[in-house]
């Protein structure tokens, strides 16, 4: 015998909700790099949020009102509102659940808690204390997404309506034809002419059939040659990215997406790698862009030019560069046996001096180095001049609202005065 269950339906108001202008709102807190936890706390190194953090930040983003239709705003925030904590409660448990369902965030594995249970606030026992202790993933969808909007915005900023390939004044043969035809070479993509071919051989046999087509009267169409580029982005994870009372790590890790992004729908012959620098470096999985955080770190940038060249002396592309993003001076060096050198004064001597032997080694090697610098101390001037010196690159220094502008602006303009 079939049988049906009615219960209530707690769905409605949380259809109200645009799940992704949400996310947008989330951002911040999705990305966050740890700023506002104290020094000590930072040792921990635990970037993952539980579920009852993530209710909050929603809460908050639904405080501000304009994610709500007016009516259920006031019923849940308004000064009617303030005893429907249990209406409240069920608005957070859909949309936390709705966002599950829509693949933007995901259980890490073992801990499989339906994220309903995470919503038992003020209850007591063991689950409830479990369910607030609960943890989440966001998914490649939400990077995705993501990286998305950040690019979107950053080029809206920028009165971009439209943004393509790295256009060169240089001709290659291709499939858009952009310039006069010339004769076929060995090794040209074989986009012929018809008109231009079948010409030279009547000029050379004659007008007669069948026309006999020999290999000098091929004629090729010639389109913008467009170059491709590898990219390493340098991120500086080191502790004064969250200090002075200003977050930079967030907004250089949404640039990063944007870039990330950028690069995966319109210049797909471009390739992306991302290293972390910090006592030392590493390569880090763009995919793992989010959960990075800051920590208690010096500031390597030696190691991570070394690591950063290492990875493009491998990618067979026209171009070649390194995308520095720092506020703080070298303060680290590793050693020939492997120890770390650390002086948190900066710009110690010999610091500097091996940090602007790697910058050569870069230059050597074809490699440019732009630095995006999010500090304007006066120290860094001459170190920064140093640098952009010897590589022939640029420095901006820029804050963390203007980041995305003139690193984008950078990525899609500067490319083509490279090769000429």
């Amino acid at each position: 015998m079939k049988i049906t269950r009615y219960s209530r339906y707690t769905g409605e108001d949380a259809g109200a909700v645009d799940l992704e202008e949400l996310l947008s709102r989330l951002s911040d807190f999705l990305l966050g790099s740890g700023f506002g936890r104290s020094f000590y706390e930072i040792y921990e190194m635990d970037p993952q949020q539980t579920l009852e953090q993530l209710r909050e930040a929603i809460l908050e983003a639904l405080a501000e009102g304009d994610l709500l239709p007016p009516d259920l705003y006031d019923r849940l925030f308004g000064e009617a509102g303030t005893g429907q904590h249990g209406e409240l409660d069920q608005l957070l448990d859909a949309l936390v659940q709705a966002l599950f369902d829509q693949g933007y965030l995901s259980s890490p594995a073992p801990q499989v808690l339906p994220p309903s249970t995470a919503t038992a606030v003020g209850q007591a026992g063991p689950e409830s204390e479990a369910a607030r202790r609960a943890r989440f993933e966001i998914t490649d969808k939400t990077l995705d997404f993501l990286g998305y909007r950040a690019l979107r915005e950053l080029l809206g900023s920028l009165g971009k309506s439209s943004y393509g390939r790295h256009d060169t004044r240089d001709l290659a043969t291709g499939i858009e034809s952009g310039g006069a035809s010339r004769p076929y070479e060995f090794g040209d993509t074989l986009n012929l002419d018809i008109p231009e071919t079948l010409r030279n051989a009547l000029l050379r046999c004659g007008p007669r059939l069948p026309i006999e087509v020999d290999y000098p009267d091929l004629m090729v169409h010639q389109c913008e040659y467009q170059s491709s580029c590898a990219t390493v982005l340098m991120l500086d994870c080191s502790h004064s990215m969250i200090l002075y009372g200003e977050d930079r790590f967030t907004p250089a890790k949404r640039v990063a997406l944007a870039l990330t992004h950028l690069i995966r729908t319109q210049y797909p012959g471009d390739s992306l790698h991302l290293v972390l620098f910090h006592d030392s470096a590493e390569e880090v999985p763009l995919r793992q862009l989010a959960r990075v955080q800051v920590g208690p770190f010096y500031t390597n940038t030696c190691e991570g030019l070394r690591l950063s060249r290492r990875i493009l002396q491998r990618e067979r592309k026209d171009m070649r560069q390194i995308i520095m993003i720092t506020d703080g001076k070298p303060s680290a060096l590793t050693l020939e046996d492997g120890r770390i050198y650390r002086n948190a004064f900066g710009l110690d001597p010999l610091v500097v001096s091996r940090t602007l032997e790697e910058v050569a080694r870069c230059r050597r090697a074809g490699i440019l180095v732009n630095t995006f610098m999010l500090a304007r101390d006066y120290a860094l001037l001459q170190f920064v001049q140093k640098v952009t010196e010897i590589c022939r690159g640029k420095a901006y220094f820029t804050t963390p609202h203007t980041l995305g502008q003139y690193l984008l602006l950078d990525y899609m303009n500067h490319k083509t005065r490279q090769i000429h």
